[in-house]
């Protein structure tokens, strides 16, 4: 189905063309029918492979990154499809436009996407009311926090405690996003310098908070060894719960695309060796304490099955869903069995 509805999406700017799929699941999420008839499409029959990861329960391991649905506005939709979670955000305390447009841009002889969208969304008030509504909505439900365009590395620390805070009531699981390439400085916050205070203070939040929840942290895959073990250490240290890995990269290995120029974070096939490799290190330097979530060039049950053996607790997918569309899903999960 998704082969021959393809082209016609394709043909669409990319950033538009994923504007409208994410219409229609929200649209076919909102009302029971269409819940039930996504579900029976998509979902009927996948096995059951439930996994317990930092004190939360999965369906499955397998989940939407953050990126997807920056809104949470389709959660419903996706949950329908048979994930086992979805990531929603970025989100920042105050609402953003972003960078300008175009600023999603599909390279197709590489399956891969570069984006320089630089966290648009509606802030942090849009992002709780989503919560609300998405409440029994089946799966795990994940927020993705950063720090605003315009808000300086010295008072990052502050904007992510009170999205923390605001955000942590009713979501699931709070991912901290000091690794996106589209935000001036950002990647800095991963160094020890600054990425010791942060979550010292992340820390002594959730502890104040009525109802603690597991705090992940997604880093880069461009770090060099040293600074990725560092940065590990750290995290580790710090009490947090998890790590994703990895975020989009700045690197363009051997890519056919005429678009590899464009700036933004590179994700999709190319990035799976990157990925993978950033996976292995974290578990290796753990020794499995610390549950890795594995996202980049995850789209088909090969991939997926090399995150597994590599040690990944958790899978999540975002560019292998524009290529391959929702039957991407139902593919991993009979594959891993």
């Amino acid at each position: 189905m998704y082969a021959r509805l393809r082209p016609w999406l394709f043909r669409l700017e990319a950033e538009r063309a994923h504007r409208l799929t994410l219409w229609l699941l929200q649209a076919a999420g909102s009302v029971r029918p269409g819940r039930n008839l996504v579900r029976r499409v998509f979902a009927d029959g996948l096995p059951d492979r439930p996994v317990e990861v930092f004190g939360l329960r999965f369906r499955n391991p397998l989940g939407v990154a953050a990126g997807y649905d920056k809104e949470g506005r389709a959660v419903r939709g996706l949950a329908c499809l048979g994930f086992g979670h979805v990531e929603i955000g970025t989100v920042t305390a105050l609402p953003q436009l972003g960078n300008p447009r175009p600023r999603l841009f599909r390279l197709v002889e590489d399956q891969a996407l570069v984006n320089r969208m630089g966290f648009p969304n509606p802030g942090l008030t849009a992002a709780r009311g989503s919560l609300f509504r998405n409440q029994g909505s089946g799966v795990v439900v994940g927020v993705n926090i950063g720090k605003g365009k315009e808000t300086p590395l010295e008072s990052a620390a502050r904007e992510y405690v009170t999205l923390l805070r605001e955000l942590g009531p009713r979501a699931d699981f709070i991912t901290v996003n000091i690794s996106s390439p589209n935000t001036l400085g950002l990647r800095a916050l991963q160094g020890r310098a600054y990425l010791e205070g942060l979550l010292k203070v992340l820390a002594q939040a959730r502890l104040e908070m009525r109802r603690p929840l597991p705090v992940l942290v997604k880093l880069a895959p461009d770090l060099e060894a040293g600074e990725l073990r560092e940065a590990v250490d750290v995290i580790e240290a710090a009490g947090m719960d998890g790590i994703v890995a990895v975020n989009t990269t700045v690197a363009r290995p051997n890519l056919r695309s005429a678009l590899a120029g464009e700036a933004g974070g590179l994700s999709g096939r190319p990035l799976l060796r990157q990925a993978l490799a950033v996976v292995e290190g974290v578990v290796r330097r753990t020794q499995g304490r610390l549950p890795v979530v594995a996202v980049g060039g995850i789209d088909g049950v090969d991939s997926a099955r090399a995150m597994m053996d590599a040690g990944a607790a958790l899978l999540q997918v975002y560019t292998g869903l524009v290529y391959r569309g929702p039957g991407l899903v139902r593919e991993i999960l009979q594959g891993l069995g």
